[in-house]
């Protein structure tokens, strides 16, 4: 049996706890499977007198993530502290520049200098890998860069932040606010205490760059994504989106077009027969289109210590099963070097059309004066609805619904803009796009 694989674990927070954990129970199962034992050597982390639930005496401590990147005796650095910028990006640096090979579950630092560390690791024949950065559980990432090699893929698309699905999946099955269920996720711990990058889209955009880059072989272009996020859903549009048949999902997309690479981050209502609708609490799901194998959806817990220590144990086991002088899958599917520049595309033809929800005063003639704006912008109604009930009434006021066909985002925007011109508006509007998924 070959020499043990010495690893070093920075950060010691759930996933970390997880790890130290799974890696003691499973030693004999992990050395058999990969032909060699998996130690860990070295730990880093800011506390070191907190009890994690796990036997760290035999292994050496040190305070500093770097001096533990730039010193330790270890073959491989996991990076499990999170965050773009400080020790994160530093300790990976220093490891990568020894020659180590990483393994992070950072989807916030691939997507800010992914690139630049794919370059470090091809140019020391160093592995990077990142499983657990996208999806948790779900092994995504290893099926864009080696399982679907001479596939070409047309688009990638789903779930990827459990918070914001557990909030959509409450509010429609309990009847709760936005904010109520807020409040519970943050209790239960799937939402942090300022849970902005969760619940405005920022967390999946850094995860869809990363598939995106993947997917379509350019560079990583975390900040040329279209984003919203879910703070604006309420509980009517969960209901309006119900009665028409649907369900809103938060959704990352990305997708090759004549004119460039689309990324987006958006409210998105899905046919409530799909698959992907059914995806609840705080599961992920991924699906990808591609000319050889067709559709492909995985779905799996998308966050959680398990979860994502399963992920990065995977990545390990991967290193452990690897020998000096093979061949190296690049890290970013393509070498660094050759991964085209990102051309962003327009907004094209929405294939799904749009739902838009107006609350409008109670007057004649605003129900024509609608249809009338979207008519003067090319925009074709698949079914325009209004209704006026309970306070809305008593108000003054009344809801129209529209559904579109397909149409472009720039009409939408601009009929939506003339609506606003108007004076029988009672609140802002509310505009979701609406996807079918071909098989799913």
């Amino acid at each position: 049996m070959a020499d043990a694989l010495k690893i070093g674990i920075a950060g010691l927070g759930t996933v970390g706890s997880s790890l130290v954990r799974i890696l003691g129970e499973r030693a004999n199962e992990l050395a058999r499977t990969c032909g060699r034992p998996i130690t860990i050597t070295a730990v880093s982390a800011r506390d070191k007198s907190r009890d994690r639930g796990v036997d760290l005496s035999a292994i050496q401590w040190f305070d500093s993530a770097v001096d533990m990147a730039n010193s330790a005796d270890i073959d491989v650095f996991v990076e499990l502290m999170g965050g773009a910028e400080g020790a994160a990006d530093q300790s990976v640096r220093a490891a990568l520049s020894r020659g180590l090979h990483v393994v992070t579950a950072n989807k916030a630092l691939l997507a800010r200098c992914g690139v630049e560390l794919a370059v470090m690791a091809e140019d020391k024949g160093a592995l990077l890998n990142y499983e657990a950065a996208v999806a948790g559980g779900i092994p995504v990432i290893k099926a864009l860069r080696e399982s679907l090699t001479g596939n070409t893929v047309s688009r990638v698309y789903g779930i990827m932040n459990g918070t914001c699905n557990y909030i959509l999946t409450r509010m429609e099955k309990e009847g709760l606010s936005f904010e109520a269920c807020l409040k519970e996720a943050q209790r239960l711990g799937y939402a942090e205490a300022d849970p902005t990058f969760d619940i405005e889209g920022n967390d999946t955009a850094h995860k869809l760059a990363i598939l995106t880059t993947l997917a379509f072989g350019t560079q990583i272009a975390a900040d040329e994504i279209y984003l919203e996020g879910i703070s604006n859903i309420s509980i009517e549009d969960i209901q309006a989106a119900a009665d028409l048949g649907y369900r809103i999902k938060l959704l990352g997309v990305a997708l090759r077009t004549d004119t460039g690479i689309e990324q987006r981050v958006h409210p998105t209502m899905v046919p409530h027969d799909s698959v992907i609708a059914q995806v609840d609490g705080v599961t992920n799901a991924v699906a990808i289109e591609s000319d050889i194998l067709g559709e492909l959806l995985m779905v799996g817990p998308g966050a959680g210590g398990n979860a994502t220590a399963s992920a990065v144990l995977g990545d390990i086991a991967d290193i452990a099963k690897s020998r000096p002088g093979a061949q190296r899958v690049p890290v970013l599917g393509n070498p660094a070097a050759s991964l085209a520049p990102y051309t962003r595309a327009q907004m094209q033809s929405h294939e799904g059309g749009y739902f838009i929800r107006l609350t409008v005063l109670d007057r004649a003639g605003v129900f024509a004066d609608v249809a009338t704006r979207m008519a003067d912008n090319g925009i074709s109604l698949e079914s325009i609805v209004q209704r006026a009930k309970g306070s809305e009434a008593d108000s003054g006021s009344k809801t129209i619904i529209l559904v579109t066909h397909a149409t472009t985002e720039q009409s939408i925007r601009k009929a939506v803009d003339a609506i606003k011109s108007g004076t029988y508006l009672a609140g802002e509007p509310q505009v979701i796009r609406i996807e079918r998924p071909k098989a799913f």
